[in-house]
């Protein structure tokens, strides 16, 4: 099995050309296409029961994001950015990071399947409910983006180990968009349509990312710093208590640890 994992990791990495930033591009691609499919079965749901089996799949599938981002954020940014600059810098950019994110949750009118709305008060009940819960998704996307285009330039290992790692968590991701969009409108094929969109905003941020990474090596501990920051606060923030709201603590938890080990074990051998 490891030697396949191997064998996949050199031929993504060759699609590539040793080009860091099309790396980053092929696998924000990939990451973007799993979301897609992930949002598919929406086109097949019905039944009145529908909401509550998705419902527990849904937590499922926050668990084990949670597990790739957390591990993704220390082994594919925070600790190769320690190796590279030392303590400081990357931990400014892992403050800053995650208080982006706060900024951003706290500015962008969003809403959660859950939770519910999230944004300035004064646009709460202005903005279609569809836009607010792809915006939420959205903005979870975008450090898992930048994950992929800092770990495409530090190695074309880590590059793919982070996302294909990211990708297969994509999978549920892509069903948290498209489930609410096809209950509130009615409509599968707009549900799939949002999924494809916040797939999309991985590679929106992946590409330039690794750009700006390639022509400001400076920046390199302070972004990789920064992305790391951004994901764990959107684990602590958002999924894990998301994923624990519904009564599915036990299954949320259990799929914490398989996202946990997958990466684990995807940046042991590609890493």
């Amino acid at each position: 099995m490891t030697s396949g994992m191997q064998r996949l990791a050199e031929y993504l990495a060759g699609l590539s050309s040793g080009n860091p930033v099309l790396l980053a591009l092929v696998m924000s691609s990939i990451a973007a296409a799993l979301t897609t499919l992930g949002s598919l079965p929406v086109l097949f749901i019905s039944g009145e029961n529908s909401q509550g089996r998705i419902g527990k799949i849904l937590d499922i599938g926050l668990g084990f994001s949670s597990g790739v981002m957390i591990v993704a954020s220390f082994t594919s940014l925070l600790l190769p950015a320690i190796d590279m600059a030392g303590f400081t810098r990357p931990s400014i950019g892992f403050l800053v990071g995650a208080a982006t994110i706060w900024i951003v949750n706290r500015s962008v009118p969003h809403e959660h399947f859950i939770k519910g709305y999230e944004g300035p008060k004064s646009l709460a009940g202005k903005t279609r409910t569809a836009w607010l819960v792809a915006m939420a998704i959205i903005i979870h996307n975008l450090p898992e983006g930048m994950a992929i285009g800092l770990s495409s330039i530090y190695s074309s290992g880590l590059g793919v180990a982070t996302g294909l790692a990211i990708g297969l968590q994509d999978i549920p991701e892509g069903l948290a968009v498209a489930l609410p969009i096809t209950l509130i409108t009615g409509n599968p094929l707009k549900g799939v349509l949002y999924g494809l969109l916040s797939g999309l905003s991985e590679v929106v941020l992946a590409v330039p990312t690794a750009s700006l990474g390639m022509h400001g090596l400076w920046l390199l501990p302070y972004l990789f710093g920064f992305g790391s920051g951004a994901m764990v606060y959107v684990v602590s923030h958002e999924a894990l208590p998301e994923s624990h709201r519904t009564g599915h603590e036990n299954e949320a938890t259990a799929g914490f640890f398989v996202g946990f080990l997958l990466m684990l074990y995807l940046d042991t051998v590609f890493g």
